[in-house]
C-alpha cells in the first residue's frame, strides 16, 4: 500500500500540529512548513517519525514549491503573517500544479456578505477570500471552519479569553458575547487532527466543495463558566462587557477585536453565519472529542502551570 504524503503549513500552530501528531502516528508522511525551528512544539515535531519540516517563509516561492513536491494531500491553515490572501492564492496554485488530490483549507466566514449590516472581521474575511479563490481554480477542496478553541482560555491578561483569577480564588470571564448566545467550541490540540485526518481519508468524493463546522459543542458563555466551575471546583462567573486590551497584541488584531465587539456584542450574529450549523456533522466525523468540562479539568491546569501559574497547587 502506497504511503501518502500530507503537506501542512504553519506546522507549530494548534490546528496543524494536531494533524501532524495524528498523521505521523498512523503512518502518513508529513511535510510541514514552519517559519522557524524554535520552541517546544517545533522540537516535538522534529522527533516524530515520517515528518519532514521545511523552515522558511510562505512568501518564498521556493518554499511553497518544495512543500508540495510529491504531496498527495494538504491541510492549509494560513495566518496573518504577510499578505494572507496572496499567500493563500500562491499555495492553492502550487497545490494545483502538483496535482494534490484533496486540499483541506481552514477557512472562516465573511459576515458582511449576508446583507444584515454585519461587519466583516478582517482576519476572517481574508480566509473567506482565499476559500473563494480555491473554489474558482477548481481544486478538489474541503473547507473546515474551526470553532472557538477551548485552549484560548488563560488567566494571563490576554484579550477576549482571559479567565481572570480573582483575590477570593474564583475566576471571572469577561467578553462581549451575550450570556445566552450559543457559541461553537473545540479543543484544537485534541480534536482538529483526528477530524481532519478522517476528512482526508474519506476523500474529495465525499467532501469536495463542502463546508464543515469543526466544533463539537454549542455552549453559551454561562454554560462554559458552569463547565469550568464543575471541573475546577470553584466559582466561575461570566460578565458581558467590551474587550479590554491590557497587553501588546499583533498588528491588525485590535481591529479584529473591535469587529468582534460589534458583530457578536451588538448584533449577536451567528458565529459561522446563518448557513453553517454545529456540532452534528463534526461529531459524526470524530466521536472522541474532548468536552469543555474535560478540557477545564484535565488540560487547563496543566497549561496554566506551564505559564507559571500556581493557583492549582
Amino acid at each position: 500500500m502506497t504511503v501518502k504524503t500530507i503537506a501542512v503549513v504553519n506546522s507549530t500552530g494548534r490546528q496543524a500540529a494536531s494533524l501532524i501528531r495524528v498523521a505521523s502516528a498512523v503512518g502518513y508522511k508529513v511535510r510541514g512548513q514552519l517559519r522557524a525551528r524554535e520552541g517546544l512544539v517545533a522540537s516535538e515535531l522534529e522527533e516524530l517519525p515520517n515528518v519532514e519540516l521545511i523552515e522558511g517563509s510562505l512568501q518564498d516561492a521556493n518554499v511553497i514549491q518544495t512543500l508540495f513536491q510529491g504531496a498527495d494531500l494538504a491541510f492549509i491553515n494560513t495566518t496573518y503573517y504577510g499578505d494572507e490572501v496572496a499567500i493563500g492564492r500562491a499555495l492553492a496554485d502550487a497545490a494545483k500544479r502538483a496535482r494534490v488530490q484533496h486540499y483541506v483549507y481552514s477557512s472562516m466566514p465573511d459576515h458582511s456578505i449576508y446583507g444584515q449590516g454585519w461587519p466583516a472581521l478582517p482576519l476572517w474575511s481574508s480566509k473567506f477570500a482565499v476559500e473563494n479563490y480555491v473554489r474558482q481554480i477548481g481544486l478538489p477542496a474541503t473547507f473546515v471552519y474551526a470553532g472557538i478553541y477551548n485552549n484560548n482560555f488563560t488567566s494571563l491578561p490576554y484579550p477576549l479569553f482571559c479567565m481572570e483569577l480573582l483575590p477570593d480564588g474564583s475566576f471571572q470571564w469577561k467578553a462581549p458575547f451575550h450570556p445566552d448566545q450559543p457559541l461553537p467550541w473545540l479543543d484544537a490540540e485534541h480534536d482538529v487532527g483526528p477530524a481532519v485526518l478522517q476528512i482526508l481519508k474519506d476523500g474529495p468524493r465525499k467532501w469536495s466543495g463542502h463546508r464543515i463546522a469543526l466544533a463539537f459543542e454549542m455552549l453559551t458563555p454561562v454554560e462554559v463558566c458552569a463547565a469550568f466551575s464543575r471541573a475546577l471546583n470553584r466559582p466561575v462567573q461570566y460578565v458581558q462587557g467590551p474587550i479590554e486590551i491590557k497587553v501588546t497584541v499583533p498588528v491588525g488584531y485590535p481591529e479584529q477585536l473591535e469587529g468582534i465587539n460589534t458583530l457578536f456584542g451588538r448584533y449577536r450574529a451567528p458565529y459561522f453565519g446563518p448557513d453553517l450549523d454545529a456540532p452534528d456533522e463534526a461529531r459524526e466525523i470524530w466521536e472522541g472529542y474532548r468536552s469543555m468540562e474535560e478540557y477545564a479539568r484535565e488540560a487547563f491546569p496543566v497549561e496554566e502551570r506551564l505559564n507559571g501559574m500556581t493557583w492549582m497547587l
